[in-house]
C-alpha cells in the first residue's frame, strides 16, 4: 500500500506545517496557553503521521483492519490538533486543568471541547492497538 504511506506522509507534513502555523497566532487566542498547546499538537501529531507513514509497510493487517489504522489515525491526529486549536478559541478549560487554568467557555463550548477530546482519546488507543498489533505480525512470505 505504497499510496497509503504517501498519503500519511503527505498529511504528517501537512498537520506539522498547520502546527507551525498555528504556532504564530497562539498569542491571539481567548487562551494563549491552550494556543500553545495546540501549536504542540499539531507539530507533534504531524511528526507521528510521518513516523507511521515511514512504517506503513510493515503494518501487517487485513484491508479492513489497516484501512481503520489509517483513518483512525488521521481522524486522532487532525481532531486533536483541531480541538485544542477550538478549545483557545473558545477559552474552554475542558478536561484540560493546567492548560485551561483560569479559563472557561459558554457550556455548549465546553460540551463540544470535552466530546471532542474524548472521541480523539478513544480513537487514538484504537489506532495505536491496531498499528501495534499489525507490527507484531511475522512478515508474509
Amino acid at each position: 500500500m505504497e499510496d497509503g504511506k504517501r498519503r500519511l506522509l503527505w498529511h504528517g507534513m501537512f498537520l506539522f506545517l498547520l502546527g507551525l502555523l498555528t504556532g504564530f497566532v497562539e498569542r491571539a487566542f481567548a487562551n494563549p496557553r491552550m494556543g500553545l498547546a495546540a501549536h504542540l499538537e499539531g507539530v507533534m501529531n504531524g511528526i507521528f503521521l510521518v513516523a507511521l507513514g515511514a512504517i506503513w509497510a510493515e503494518v501487517r493487517l487485513s484491508a479492513r483492519l489497516k484501512a481503520a489504522a489509517y483513518w483512525s489515525a488521521l481522524y486522532g491526529t487532525y481532531a486533536n490538533w483541531a480541538f485544542t486549536t477550538l478549545a483557545a478559541v473558545f477559552g474552554t478549560a475542558a478536561l484540560s486543568p493546567i492548560t485551561g487554568a483560569g479559563h472557561s467557555g459558554q457550556p455548549w463550548q465546553e460540551g463540544v471541547v470535552t466530546l471532542g477530546f474524548l472521541s480523539v482519546g478513544i480513537v487514538v488507543v484504537v489506532c495505536a492497538m491496531l498499528v501495534l498489533g499489525g507490527l507484531r505480525r511475522p512478515t508474509m512470505a
